[in-house]
């Protein structure tokens, strides 16, 4: 019996190696081919920032893609297996629900569908860029996965159609959809519907333009500051962009897009903010008890497409396996069966693939119109936008494909699937959009806030004119919003100076969320607890602000920081007590006070870079932490990349430019994996070089991709 158990074993063990040596991959060959078609040049700056020159559009994607490459290939990586849906046979089970919503949404049929039908030039630069991953991987094999390549352009756009959804919560939805049990009611038919707020998601970003009118000088300012996460597939990339065809744009840009998502060129700038219209709907099908394959719609069973999404997953080792699961498709769109119903799905911009093409015209607009007909396009199907110019021009959209729908349903319960009354088919027109242009008070604000508010005076846009359904925050104020109208309301000659201040601003407004948590606690009950009384006493003394060497921040950031951007929600009085408590014998469990310096809790943490930083959540100055095992915060969101602009009055553009980290968002061995820290702690930036001259007057070291040296 051990002879035989020991053979099996053998056996096995051997088994096992063969399918692990037959299973190993190799990149295929050929990959860096393509790349003797390209001429671009990679000047990397002081700051290691890449500056790609090269003699069309599409040498400069290629450059960009491998400058990249060579800072963060992992995450580019990541994102391409993310958009194929081969995310679990790499990193396992966990990330299999991301394979399952790409085969569920289509995304790949919405790719070979619309591919072909986009402008050739966009083609050429999507496939410049897949040819540029091609070399990098080529060059550095031990670092490739091999199952990705060849990358191709249809893979760059495919990029954006598996991620922009996530942007406006299809992953929320999917996740509540499998709940194990039905999250909300089906909304009746109704001639006079009740509406109810819609909820809110926490997100945030700053935009500001300010008109020569408002300006000392005669300037054009613009702050492009958006607040994304500091690592990861959206995790923000400087990089300046010049072709011999025109282009010349400098901005930041996400892992796999072939171009500036905002920045400025010479002549203009626009910055996005998130916002959260309702753009996708949940509809409950009628499902024939007899046959679970069909729905009723209209009065008649139609039936359910049905394929079968492959989601391989790995397991351990070299060893990996194949779940099948069901993709469902009904009239609505994607379909889930659940134990508590069949739902189909909504959402705005489906089957859209235009969305580097419509970046790339923005990219390369001399002119405001060309730059609006751009957006006019709408193939990005959310973010409310800020522009400027050197003309004096300033512009905000709330941009969004807002779907045109029936009055008589409450589209924020899930909906009746038997109907074409809910099936909507059309969006609201880009001009028919809220939008403010070159408003009396000379400036504007984009804070995730009301686009009602983008301004002060009589130019915001109606909110009457917009229909409830459309889900549009009207009465959602973020401080952010709050501050900034008051500080750029209250100056109307705006210097350089001012104008960086403001966007560091680190206070909360009277009116404010967190002021009104603070005088809720302090105008309940006193607590019977030295402790809570204490703590209480440190509130009733806070300034509101969240400066760094403020000695009550932390207790109050700690306190409210969990409801900061629950807006329109009310939380009662013994909640917050009892957080407030938990804060208290955080600090002084961990501090031994109650009010320890706010940098000594709030640390910007990178490698062997450890900085205390003020600002917090839902300031100007803003600051998400994730609290560390040491019971400080550490920085992980809010202010990333920030750009400020300004064109002189004669439209001479000057700008400068911070990262939290550095130019290397991946690579710990670089000197800028973390060189720009102590820059971004002290509210300070760099300057933005943009001429070749001026840029080799600040070099660190210049080649072509795949040859570290520059030929003469």
């Amino acid at each position: 019996m051990k002879r035989i158990l020991w053979t099996l074993l053998l056996l096995f063990v051997l088994v096992a190696g063969l399918l692990w040596l037959t299973g190993r991959e190799t990149l295929p060959p050929g990959l860096a081919d393509a790349a003797a078609k390209y001429d671009a040049r990679i000047l990397r700056d002081a700051w290691g920032v890449p500056h790609v020159f090269g003699k069309t559009d599409a040498d400069a994607a290629y450059g960009l893609a491998y400058a990249h490459a060579e800072d963060d290939f992992a995450t580019l990586q990541g994102a391409l297996l993310a958009a194929r849906g081969r995310l679990a046979e790499v990193y396992g089970s966990e990330a299999a629900p991301n394979d399952y919503m790409v085969h569920l949404l289509r995304v790949w049929d919405v790719v070979a569908d619309g591919y072909p039908r986009l402008d050739s030039t966009t083609r050429a630069l999507c496939e410049a860029y897949a040819d540029g991953l091609n070399h990098y991987a080529a060059l550095h094999p031990d670092a490739a996965l091999p199952a990705l390549y060849p990358v191709t352009g249809r893979d760059v756009v495919a990029g954006f159609v598996h991620k922009l959804p996530l942007f406006f919560g299809i992953d929320r939805v999917l996740r509540e959809l499998f709940a194990d049990a039905r999250a909300r009611d089906v909304s009746p038919r109704s001639e006079a519907t009740a509406w109810t707020r819609f909820s809110e998601r926490n997100l945030g970003s700053n935009a500001f333009a300010v008109a020569p009118s408002r300006t000392t000088d005669g300037s054009t300012f613009l702050a492009v500051n958006s607040h994304q996460p500091w690592t990861g597939p959206v995790a923000w990339y400087e990089a300046h962009l010049h072709s011999d065809e025109g282009w010349d744009v400098v901005g930041a840009t996400f892992p796999g897009a072939p171009l500036i998502l905002h920045g400025h060129n010479p002549d203009l700038g626009w910055a996005h903010t998130v916002n959260t219209p309702d753009l996708i709907d949940v509809y409950v099908l009628d499902v024939d008890p007899d046959d679970p394959d069909r729905y009723r719609f209209d009065g008649e069973w139609r039936t359910l497409e049905k394929r079968e999404a492959p989601i391989r997953v790995k397991l351990w080792g070299p060893f990996s396996w194949t779940f099948k699961r069901e993709a469902l498709w009904s009239v609505y769109g994607p379909v889930v069966r659940r134990p508590h119903g069949v739902y189909a799905l909504r959402f705005a911009g489906f089957g859209e693939v235009g969305q580097v093409e419509q970046w790339y015209r923005m990219n390369k607009a001399r002119t405001f119109e060309a730059w609006r007909q751009a957006m006019a396009a709408r193939a990005v199907p959310m973010f409310n936008t800020v522009y400027a110019d050197r003309h004096g021009r300033i512009f905000y959209v709330y941009n969004a494909r807002l779907p045109m729908r029936s009055e008589n349903y409450d589209w924020r319960a899930y909906l009746p699937g038997d109907t074409s009354g809910t099936l909507w088919t059309e969006t609201l027109p880009f001009d028919a959009l809220p939008q403010v242009l070159d408003p009396a008070s000379g400036f504007l604000q984009s804070t995730n806030s009301s686009p009602f508010r983008a301004t002060l005076g009589t130019d915001n846009p109606d909110p009457a004119a917009f229909s409830h359904t459309f889900g549009i925050e009207a009465d959602k104020m973020t401080n952010r919003g709050l501050r900034a109208l008051a500080l750029f309301g209250a100056d109307d000659a705006i210097t350089w100076s001012d104008f960086t201040a403001y966007k560091y601003d680190v206070t909360y407004a009277p009116e404010s969320r967190v002021a009104r948590m603070r005088r809720q606690l302090l105008q309940a009950p006193v607590p019977p607890d030295t402790l809570a009384r204490r703590a209480l006493a440190e509130l009733r003394a806070w300034d509101l602000r969240a400066d760094s060497a403020n000695t009550r921040t932390a207790l109050a950031v700690l306190t409210f920081g969990p409801f900061i951007e629950a807006y329109g929600t009310t939380v009662p009085a013994d909640t917050l007590m009892r957080r407030l408590r938990w804060a208290a014998d955080h600090l002084r469990a961990h501090f031994g006070t109650l009010s320890p310096p706010w940098k000594d809790v709030n640390r910007l943490r990178r490698g062997a870079v450890d900085l205390g930083l003020g600002g917090a959540p839902d300031v100007l100055r803003a600051v998400n932490g994730a609290l560390q095992p040491d019971g400080r915060l550490a920085g992980m969101a809010g202010d990333s990349y920030i750009l400020l602009a300004a064109w002189d009055a004669e439209g001479r553009v000057r700008s400068e430019s911070i990262h939290q980290f550095g130019s290397a968002t991946l690579d710990a061995a670089s000197p800028h994996y973390a060189d720009q820290a102590r820059l971004f702690v002290r509210n300070a930036r760099k300057p933005v070089w943009r001429d070749e001259a001026e840029i080799r007057a600040h070099l660190e070291r210049a080649y072509r991709p795949g040859d570290e040296r520059l030929p003469e």
